[in-house]
C-alpha cells in the first residue's frame, strides 16, 4: 500500500461525527475498515457525496481525526479539501452533514453539489 498522509487533512470531522463514526466502526461488517469520503457524477447538482466504510487502498489519502482513521482517493480530494464533515442525531434532518468550501452550489438536500 502507497497510502499518503494528507496534510493538512482533506476532511475534517467534527467531534459529533468523530463520535458517530467511533459508533459505526463498532458493528461486525465494519471490523478493520476505515471510514471513505469521496465524490462521484450524479445527484441533482452534478456531482454528489459518497462514504461508506472501506479498507485503504494505493494512493489514499490518509488522515487521523481523533482516532478515527479518515480515507479520501486523489481524485475525490481535489473537490474535498477542506471539508467539515458534522452529524446531527435530530429526528428530521439528521445524519451527516458536509460543508464543503469547493462547492460552488448545492442542492437544498445537501447531498449533491455543483463543482
Amino acid at each position: 500500500m502507497n497510502a499518503t498522509v494528507a496534510s493538512p487533512k482533506v476532511v475534517n470531522l467534527t467531534p459529533r461525527a468523530v463520535e458517530e463514526v467511533r459508533s459505526l466502526l463498532t458493528l461486525a461488517e465494519n471490523a478493520g475498515k476505515h471510514m471513505r469520503f469521496y465524490v462521484e457524477q450524479g445527484g441533482c447538482s452534478g456531482m454528489q457525496y459518497g462514504m461508506i466504510f472501506d479498507e485503504s487502498r494505493a494512493d489514499d489519502l490518509v488522515a487521523d481525526n481523533d482516532g478515527v482513521t479518515v480515507l479520501v482517493d486523489a481524485i475525490s480530494a481535489d473537490f474535498l479539501r477542506g471539508t467539515v464533515v458534522d452529524f446531527s442525531d435530530e429526528l428530521t434532518g439528521g445524519g451527516f452533514k458536509i460543508t464543503n468550501p469547493n462547492a460552488k452550489q448545492s442542492c437544498g438536500c445537501g447531498k449533491s453539489f455543483e463543482a
